[in-house]
């Protein structure tokens, strides 16, 4: 049966969703203040990461707590003002972090994770985007030997566990492969299965012009004018009022907003990140993850993007050029990064949930009212899975995965 649907947001998760359910044949209107991923999705490492199929646990020993702390950590930076604003969020994140608990979210979240590239795959066919991926693999290079020798062990691991593909590669072998690296380094670990992305808001950019061409609506609109009629809902838009039976909120950090005026408190953080493109030095032949610095060097269309770790921190919080400086001198160790493209860096904003899985499905106390949002560092990555995910519960559809892990009921 057809339906009304609006989908407010139109950034991976957003567009996808606006994309599934026009290809399932309902009338679909895709709302935001900006074009089509020009916000998140921009600006993320531009992988898709089927190695991930754990998210980032927070860490619980002592020594890393306490490096934090101190700022003296490349992958982890925080605001104390942001800290402040996210204790509830921060103290549920470690709780949900403990062994036990970890194992089981983990477990979930793989159900998620290993649709990731063949729901992209589906997409990328449909709107022929062949020339914007790349089919091989990433690298989380080790500089030391003793990280290397515990990256095999955590990459045997999830071998073991979920199936995921690699390939051990030792200090000769990385050498032959990046003689731009000029300097000694421990091995790596490739991971064989997880695709590149030459420009991702590109990418996005291609599915929502898809859309489009199907007979999706694409409008201007604030968000925050969403509000309840007594057949569905309404926002206003540039074009004038818009109305459907459906919404579909997948707003990324921007949902927790909207979703408290509706009277709703999830567990609601935000982590922020940091690129900047280079060129002029030397690029990589593979995308590569420092894995004991915590940035990531990809070539991209821009250049090399150099994607940092995370920094905690209010959304409207001015930047700090601490977290980036520090991984840019580290990346310059490895190799002549050249010079940056851009006047300032990107930064923009992770939305993540203390229980690390995304809300996906339908919102408890309003009809019509459905939640996509929430992936933390894998929006871009799960945007497709995630779409056909919802689509199915908006259908009343059997899902292809356990839907009540994701539930916002489940708060």
């Amino acid at each position: 049966m057809t339906q009304e649907i609006l989908v407010l947001g139109a950034g991976m998760v957003g567009t996808c969703t606006a994309l599934e359910l026009t290809l399932r044949g309902h009338a679909v209107t895709l709302l935001d203040r900006r074009p089509p991923g020009q916000e998140t999705s921009y600006g993320n490492a531009g992988m898709i990461q089927r190695e991930a199929v754990e998210p980032h646990p927070m860490p619980r020993d002592l020594p890393t707590l306490l490096t934090a702390a101190l700022g003296l950590r490349l992958d982890m930076q925080y605001h104390f003002s942001g800290l402040l604003a996210a204790w509830p969020q921060l103290l549920g994140y470690f709780r949900a972090s403990a062994p036990a608990r970890f194992k089981e979210i983990s477990r979930q979240y793989a159900s998620l994770i290993a649709h990731c590239t063949s729901e992209h795959a589906r997409y990328i066919d449909l709107v022929g985007a062949e020339d914007l991926i790349r089919r091989d693999g990433l690298r989380f290079m080790y500089r030391s030997a003793q990280g290397f020798e515990t990256g095999v062990k955590d990459a045997q691991r999830l071998r073991d566990t979920y199936g995921i593909a690699f390939a051990e590669v030792d200090a000769a072998s990385l050498s032959a492969a990046e003689p731009a690296f000029r300097i000694p380094l421990g091995g790596a670990v490739h991971w064989l299965d997880t695709w590149g992305v030459r420009d991702p808001g590109s990418l996005c950019e291609r599915y929502a012009a898809h859309f489009q061409q199907l007979g999706g609506r694409l409008v201007t609109g604030d968000a925050a004018t969403l509000e309840a009629t007594a057949n569905g809902w309404r926002a206003q838009s540039g074009a004038g009022s818009v109305s459907a039976q459906q919404v579909v909120v997948a707003l990324g950090p921007w949902a927790d907003t909207l979703t408290r005026r509706l009277g709703y408190r999830l567990p609601l953080m935000i982590k922020r990140g940091y690129h900047r493109h280079y060129k002029g030095g030397t690029s990589l032949n593979l995308a590569t993850l420092d894995a004991e610095r915590g940035y990531l060097l990809a070539p991209q269309q821009r250049g090399l993007r150099l994607t940092t770790g995370a920094e905690v921190a209010r959304m409207d919080a001015p930047s700090t050029p601490r977290q980036l400086a520090g991984c840019e001198a580290a990346a310059r160790e490895l190799l002549d990064l050249g010079q940056a493209v851009e006047a300032q860096p990107w930064l923009g904003n992770r939305p993540c949930t203390a229980d690390m899985k995304p809300i996906i499905g339908a919102a408890p106390q309003h009809r019509g009212l459905w939640f996509n949002f929430g992936h933390g560092h894998q929006g871009f990555t799960l945007g497709p899975a995630s779409a056909r995910l919802l689509a199915d519960l908006m259908e009343d559809r059997t899902p292809y995965t356990d839907a009540t892990a994701f539930s916002p009921a489940r708060f």
